[in-house]
């Protein structure tokens, strides 16, 4: 049962419920041992940091920053500055130095939280220009702190700020006073364009957001959740804290780059992820696939023919499944599909919220006929996570990002914009007057520059208006839409889609290259480096065969007819990607332009 209470006092509440429950699993900085922390230990690990930030002069709606990967200290950071009524501002912990100053200055924030050296350095470096700045408060005790640094303590000597709980009475007196209309967190969008924006997000907009959520959403008290996107990111977040609301166990994954290590070993039920981690697990089984027996081969696809019949076709249609149908999944799911989410890690699947980027048909009716509910969504940042989605016990459509989410009024406007009204929404950008006038009609609705369209009370995306590519022949092409067609494959790891005002659709391809390379030595192509690859003619030959065979459905104008293909991934570190692994289109065309313009040579 949820319990929709203040987040000032969620954690505190909880614990009176459920006690000595374990509720984090998590590895220390640096471990690989999977430790446990109780409700009861949680809450008072929260009390002690509110009366610690108490201590250091923190006040009602003053800011606090959170510079680090997900690790434990960030949610007691989090609910224990909820508990005095402070704001507290997730920066991506790879943001930039330039990125941080830029935040830390603009919402005058007075103290920061840091995990690791990367942050520690990075924070010390702009303290001297950031001046609401106090104190710098690090995570990991491994941190080398400067010698000429009297601002900074460890997160272990904050903690004995607190520990005796000095000034409890106060904080108590302090959850008495917190409302809805107090600001809880202003996140910054990572801009595929321009200044990054801060969006204000209230407590109201979350307690409306757990009461929609909770209508639709069957995440349940015996679920066990895996963080795999970082708590900055508001889809990671929200999922997180209406987990918290019905009393489901948290398990903490610090290291993104070891989640299928960390779901094998910790057995999750649920995890929202983006569609990139469904198409690495697809094109994975598919590559098993190919690679086995013919016999094999044909058992297996009878077995995702036979799940995907009864999961999206039936089950996913509400309609009730055939006896034969039913009988022979139960034989598959029991022999075969069960080992595939096993492989996973995922032996006792439940939900997997899924959303950030569109979700491929094919990848999509792949997860469930493995047996794996995806809930594909739809949200922004600015709408508290969800807009829509699949929802609990209701039929749904491949292809669709489900319906609205209760209480989310959803009007497409001009040049099919979806626009936005609700008590979810924020109520604007921090101190950005002139941006809230544009991203507010005078009916309160606010544009997500996203283009869409409802089809039986289902929203369907169509492209982000500002990525939509005109050629110079005057045709249309919305990139994300070729480019998720293609993250399909599996020798394709990166790719960005190039038209706009050229005269035919190109793409600059980071290939997959373990894959390339295997391919290589089974064809006896000679290379030395990955650029070797990438310019041979055999390897471009067969990559550009499997997009034509991947595009057949797409019109003409559409498909992609030439490639170049890079011999290093597009990165943060260049400004080529956001911190939510956008492609930031202006820079690669900047970047590649020699390489681009050559494509377009007669």
């Amino acid at each position: 049962m949820q319990n929709n209470c203040h987040l000032s006092v969620l954690i505190h509440e909880q614990a009176k419920k459920y006690g000595n429950r374990a509720e984090l699993t998590f590895q220390s900085f640096g471990s690989t041992e999977w430790k446990t922390v109780s409700w009861n230990q949680f809450s008072l690990r929260v009390k002690q940091v509110s009366n610690a930030l108490l201590n250091l002069g923190i006040k009602p709606q003053e800011k606090i920053a959170v510079f680090a990967q997900n690790c434990v200290q960030y949610l007691y950071t989090d609910f224990g500055a909820y508990g005095v009524r402070a704001v507290s501002i997730p920066l991506y912990a790879t943001s930039s130095e330039q990125q941080i100053q830029f935040m830390l200055n603009d919402a005058q924030v007075k103290v920061i939280f840091v995990g690791e050296q990367e942050q520690y350095d990075k924070a010390h470096r702009v303290f001297a220009l950031c001046p609401s700045l106090e104190r710098i408060v690090i995570y990991d005790r491994s941190v080398r702190i400067s010698t000429h640094d009297p601002a900074s303590l460890y997160f272990d000597d904050f903690i004995k700020l607190g520990e005796d709980l000095p000034r409890q009475s106060e904080v108590e007196r302090l959850w008495s006073e917190a409302n809805d209309e107090d600001i809880c967190n202003i996140l910054y969008t990572s801009g595929t364009t321009g200044d990054s924006k801060g969006v204000v997000l209230t407590y109201g907009q979350y307690h409306a957001a757990f009461e929609a959520n909770g209508k639709v959403v069957p995440v349940v008290e015996s679920d066990k959740l895996i963080n795999f996107l970082p708590f900055t990111h508001i889809f990671e977040r929200a999922w997180s804290y209406l987990a918290m609301t019905v009393g489901a166990q948290m398990i903490v994954n610090t290291n993104p780059r070891n989640i299928q290590e960390a779901l094998r070993e910790t057995h999750p039920t649920c995890m929202s992820s983006v569609p990139r981690f469904w198409e690495k697990v697809f094109i994975a089984v598919k590559d098993k696939i190919d690679n086995s027996s013919a016999m094999q081969q044909k058992i297996m696809r009878r077995a995702l023919e036979v799940g995907r019949k009864r999961n999206v076709e039936y089950r996913g249609r509400g309609k009730r499944v055939p006896l034969t149908l039913e009988l022979e999944y139960k034989l598959y799911d029991k022999t075969l599909l069960s080992l595939v989410r096993k492989q996973i890690g995922l032996e006792h699947p439940n939900i997997f919220p899924t959303a950030g980027a569109a979700v491929s048909p094919e990848v999509e009716e792949f997860v469930h006929s493995v047996g794996i509910h995806m809930i594909v969504g739809y949200g922004l940042t600015e709408s508290l996570a969800t807009v829509s989605c699949d929802h609990r016990d209701e039929a749904f459509t491949v292809g669709s990002v489900g319906k609205p989410l209760p209480g989310v009024e959803i009007k497409i406007g001009e040049n099919d914009e979806i626009l936005l009204r609700g008590k979810t929404i924020t109520p604007g950008y921090y101190h950005r007057d002139s941006v809230n006038a544009e991203a507010f009609d005078e009916d309160g609705f606010f544009h997500t520059g996203d283009a869409g369209y409802i089809k039986n009370g289902e929203l369907y995306l169509k492209e982000r208006i500002k990525d939509l590519f005109k050629t110079s022949n005057g045709k249309y092409i919305a990139p994300q839409m070729v480019e998720s067609l293609m993250l399909t494959d599996k020798y394709i790891d990166q790719i960005a889609v190039i038209a706009d005002r050229h005269k035919f659709v190109s793409a600059l391809i980071v290939p997959e290259f373990r894959l390339l390379e295997e391919f290589a030595r089974d064809n006896n192509i000679k290379f030395e480096s990955r650029e070797d690859l990438c310019q041979n003619e055999k390897v471009r030959d067969m990559i550009m065969e499997r997009i034509s065979t991947l595009q057949q459905q797409l019109a003409s104008y559409e498909k992609i007819k030439r490639i170049t293909l890079l011999a290093h991934h597009f990165s943060m570190e260049s400004n080529e990607l956001t911190n939510t692994l956008k492609l930031r289109r202006r820079v690669i065309n900047e970047n590649y332009k020699e390489l681009i313009d050559k494509m377009y040579e007669e």
